[in-house]
């Protein structure tokens, strides 16, 4: 059995999501649940940590959450009126399971669970002086960098040692943490990463998105702020800000791919966003055609938008399949070409003998388009333009984000006209940065003060990458390897 999904090193791969629920008799269930809807944000792992009164019940393991939590009697392995889960697609450390989280550690002041979405930017530097100090690591996340700068710091109260910990590190993060007491929140000062907060009854309920709150039925309260560490207990809700305000840098690719469009991030609809880019894209790279078809599922919302504004028809001209698998038997090369067709197939009379506009959210290696316009091509199409969602992915992410290195990035060794010879159509154009902005509702990127973190087009970082500099590039940790059993 061999992983053959022909997509899976050709999108930027979802994050991971986190979500937490504070006094409810079916805090674990109500954590399933959630991590259902925010199941995009990661697949490869999940788990979930609830506390009972006395211990820590834990189950974690490595696959989908439906998989994983779709058992009564692993629900109620797991009692309590507070739980934390994370669903994860590994962009630090490695895919073994003593990765998964929630991890969770025993402290003088008792045991604590942690999720945590995003990566840090300076973790083996810390992780080394940590070390030196005397701690012994177990996993190769950079998540249990938090665990050990929580565990040697002097001060008393666990808030406090978070606080101090949040400030040693570097990066993009949203975490949430549960005690025997508490259940606690935290967003990087600049917001890059999303964590939202609800409430269900009496409960309270930390979400890396608003989907999470809708399936359980809870009533949004509000976006945890950047900076912002909120601590939830039975007496209710306190926020703390350690942090000097900054201005947001929050993620632009939620907008573009990442975040569910039912979701609200930021005070702003994602499928309203996406829209408004298909807009934009009309307005800015119009071409004659006679359909505009999006690239399922992620390029419907822009396709439509794109529709509208240009007058031409919208044709649901290419059909995912929602069932595939992440493994099949592949018993020859002839049987493995034909893995595009696992995902996609095109519906031929859509697009037999028309000039189409194939709608998506992103190139990355350019792999998957080659794939997808030989498929329309092949269904008679009589010509094929190509609209992206997102500018030009010139440069990896380093805040939480699976991107591969530059060198395998198509836009950033190739200009627009040899991409678009490349993946064979017969033009082919991004929405601009500024466009993209206007899509949000801004008037365009204000190269001086951007509102979003785009470093993925315009290579401007806003959080240092002390571990990805010069002088640390070629350090790595020492790791055990696991392999995996038959």
């Amino acid at each position: 059995m061999l992983t053959t999904n022909p997509f899976d090193d050709d999108k930027l791969r979802e994050e991971c999501g986190v979500f937490g629920v504070f006094g409810s008799p079916d805090a674990t269930a109500l954590t399933a649940l959630g991590l259902h809807a925010l199941q995009h944000r990661g697949q490869e792992a999940a788990g979930i940590v609830s506390y009972d009164g006395e211990d820590f019940p834990a189950h974690r393991a490595s696959g989908q959450v439906g998989d994983i939590f779709g058992s009564e009697d692993v629900i109620k392995s797991l009692p309590g009126n507070r739980a934390v889960g994370h669903v994860r697609y590994s962009t630090a450390g490695g895919k073994g399971l003593r990765n998964v989280q929630p991890l969770f550690a025993d402290f003088e002041f008792g045991g604590l669970a942690i999720a945590h979405n995003g990566n840090l930017t300076n973790s083996l530097a810390v992780r080394e002086r940590l070390v030196k100090r005397g701690s012994i690591f177990q996993s190769t996340s950079d998540t249990e960098t938090f665990i050990h700068l929580i565990a040697t710091s002097l001060y008393e109260k666990i808030v406090d040692r978070l606080i101090d910990a949040v400030r040693q590190v570097e990066g993009a993060y949203s975490l949430v943490v549960m005690t025997q007491k508490k259940l606690i929140g935290v967003r990087d000062p600049l917001g890059v990463r999303p964590l939202v907060l609800g409430k269900l009854n009496d409960a309270y309920i930390l979400s890396s998105e608003t989907v999470g709150l809708d399936i359980v039925g809870a009533e949004f309260i509000r976006d945890v702020e950047p900076g912002e560490i909120v601590e939830i207990t039975e007496n209710g809700l306190r926020s703390i800000k350690p942090f000097k305000k900054q201005k947001s840098r929050f993620c632009i690719f939620e907008h573009v791919y990442f975040a569910r469009p039912d979701s609200i991030v930021e005070g702003t609809s994602v499928y309203d966003v996406r829209k408004n880019i298909g807009r934009e894209l009309a307005r800015e790279s119009a071409v004659e055609a006679d359909v505009v078809v999006p690239i399922p599922d992620s390029g419907v919302p822009s396709a439509l938008g794109y529709a509208e504004e240009s007058k031409i028809p919208f044709e649901l001209g290419i059909i995912r399949n929602h069932y595939v698998g992440r493994t099949f038997i592949e018993p020859t090369d002839q049987i493995r070409h034909l893995g595009v067709k696992l995902k996609h197939n095109a519906n031929p009379g859509k697009l037999k003998g028309k000039r189409v506009i194939l709608v998506d959210d992103s190139i990355v290696r350019g792999t998957t388009s080659t794939k997808i316009v030989d498929l329309v091509r092949q269904a008679g199409a009589a010509e094929v333009h190509m609209r992206i969602t997102s500018p030009p992915t010139m440069n990896p992410c380093f805040y939480g984000v699976d991107t591969p290195s530059k060198d395998k990035l198509m836009a950033a060794n190739h200009d627009i006209e040899s991409m678009a010879k490349l993946i064979g159509v017969d033009s082919l154009a991004f929405v601009t940065i500024d466009g993209l902005y206007r899509a949000t509702g801004l008037p365009g990127r204000d190269n001086d003060d951007p509102a979003f973190c785009d470093a993925c087009f315009t290579g401007d970082y806003p959080i240092k990458l002390t571990d990805h500099n010069a002088e640390n590039k070629d350090r790595k940790l020492t790791q055990l390897v696991e392999r995996q059993s038959a």
